[in-house]
């Protein structure tokens, strides 16, 4: 099986779940590999992404590590057939890679889910905005980059798949360029809650219970223990699928939920804050 240079997080997230099915086996890599009939090193790059695995090959390791989800296997395979190359490649080498990753994500997602507290969410930005928020990179980013990072953007806003949005007022306030881009960026949120697979909820600043809360991405696998969730972290983001932590943070995404404004409540209230401007 040929190496790759450099997997994707879909295909390390495979890799991922097969180690925690040997490990929950209660076996070595070693053991592993003799029940396969291949050398540990196979086994080792297989739980790494750095090469493929077949369906024959997953089925078996399923089975060797004695795992029942038949469901949860499916979903495994589904993951090492599905070698459709997506648009985003395209930018490999041009972008950094967390900007394939997470367009990776989002095109696998059943749905997605986010809390926003200092920018308007990127599926929502207006282009203007998106570029207001590229230049105020430190340093400062090449224009050609600038320009490159617009279209992807522009590329992922595409999807169509169920998605929520919890803006919080600042991201709503804060003008990242000047009047009119907030204007227009706002005007841009209110129409894109008229769409079905949008539903949009603003967080006032005098919301209780909005302590606990942070920026993040909840992204659903095809079984709630393939969700991912993806942070912005000062030296770039982070995926998060552990099954601890992803109850942790669908749980707070929940809690965020229930306090923020009903979706008709968020679009007048949107509305108020576009006519201050």
């Amino acid at each position: 099986m040929v190496q790759r240079r450099e997997p994707t997080a879909r295909q390390m997230r495979l890799g991922v779940e097969l180690r925690r099915l040997r490990e929950a086996a209660g076996l070595t890599t070693i053991e592993a590999a003799a029940l396969l009939g291949v050398n540990r090193v196979q086994i080792t790059h297989i739980e790494s992404g750095i090469t493929g695995v077949s369906e024959q090959r997953v089925r078996r390791l399923a089975s060797r590590y004695a795992c029942t989800d038949q469901e949860f296997v499916d979903a495994l395979v589904s993951m090492t057939t599905d070698r459709t190359r997506g648009w985003w490649e395209e930018y490999r080498g041009l972008l950094p890679t967390p900007f394939l990753d997470l367009s990776e994500l989002e095109h696998h997602a059943r749905f997605l889910h986010h809390v926003a507290v200092l920018y308007v969410p990127g599926l929502l930005q207006t282009e203007d905005y998106a570029r207001a928020v590229f230049s105020s990179r430190l340093p400062e980013l090449p224009h050609e980059e600038i320009e490159l990072r617009i279209q992807h953007r522009k590329a992922r806003q595409k999807i169509a798949i169920p998605y929520k949005a919890l803006i919080h007022e600042a991201a709503l306030r804060i003008r990242v360029k000047d009047r009119a881009t907030s204007k227009a960026q706002l005007a841009r949120l209110l129409e894109l809650s008229d769409a079905e697979h949008v539903t949009l909820r603003a967080l006032p600043f005098d919301l209780d219970d909005f302590a606990a809360s942070s920026t993040m991405t909840y992204a659903g696998g095809p079984l709630p223990k393939l969700d991912t969730v993806m942070l912005d972290a000062p030296h770039g983001s982070v995926l998060i699928d552990s099954e601890a932590q992803l109850t942790i943070y669908r749980t707070r995404f929940h809690r965020v939920e229930a306090v923020s404004l009903e979706p008709n409540e968020s679009r007048d209230f949107i509305h108020r804050l576009a006519k201050e401007l």
